[in-house]
């Protein structure tokens, strides 16, 4: 069952967020924090939350300031990234995840702020998981946001479609060469932007998510190793 949270930002500033605790069975004393520039009801962001919670991974999903209040543009960069880094604070010492490693994975925009919040430095993010990076641009592809990815230092997990107008494997493989952080390709056969992969590709889409949610699980567990 899911849990509501309220997420401060200033004073008098708060966004919301849910909390979808880890099965009981065999959790992996690990938080993964989700956010999406369609904001957290965004079917997307919802079916990897549970489907994470299941495998026994605690997710937590919240919104930007901009979506809370219904705007359709983003605020600016450092408002988002406050917005990320009053997340992961809340998270941090939230009772219930306090002893549990914390890994930051959002979906396209949300992935880019929390790879500019790591990289600046925020403290105990221990891994990030990029659910469709935004390499740059559709049809922009020498606009690249990939300068700050060196200063990351935690271990990083990119979940990409092999047809991402974002930003194609083949794009991020010289990047990610270069990281001195570990980082990891998984890479969707067929998949866009959101892992769609085409009807001829003879593969049900549900099956599509679940491996891409098995193959999160299982880095996660094996990077971070539990509590």
């Amino acid at each position: 069952m899911t849990e509501p949270l309220r997420i401060e930002i200033a004073p008098g500033e708060s966004v919301s967020g849910c909390v979808y605790p880890a099965a009981a069975e065999n959790p992996a004393g690990v938080s993964l924090m989700l956010a999406h520039g369609a904001g957290q009801t965004s079917a997307f962001l919802v079916r990897f939350a549970i489907g994470l919670s299941a495998r026994g991974i605690d997710a937590v999903t919240f919104n930007f300031a901009y979506t809370e209040h219904g705007r359709r543009v983003p605020d600016p960069n450092s408002k988002l990234e406050a917005c990320c880094r009053a997340a992961i604070e809340t998270v941090r010492h939230h009772g219930k995840f306090c002893r549990n490693k914390l890994a930051i994975g959002e979906k396209s925009m949300g992935g880019r702020i929390a790879s500019q919040v790591a990289a600046a430095g925020a403290e105990d993010v221990a891994a990030l998981v990029f659910l469709g990076y935004p390499l740059h641009p559709p049809g922009r592809p020498a606009q690249l946001r990939a300068s700050h990815l060196t200063n990351i230092r935690a271990p990083m997990l990119f979940v990409q479609g092999s047809c991402d107008a974002f930003g194609a494997p083949d794009e991020l493989h010289p990047i990610l060469a270069k990281l001195e952080a570990p980082a990891e390709l998984h890479v969707v056969e067929g998949g866009d932007h959101s892992f769609k992969v085409p009807k001829r590709a003879g593969v049900p889409q549900q099956d599509v998510y679940d491996m891409i949610l098995d193959r999160i699980e299982r880095w996660l567990r094996k990077t971070l190793g539990g509590r």
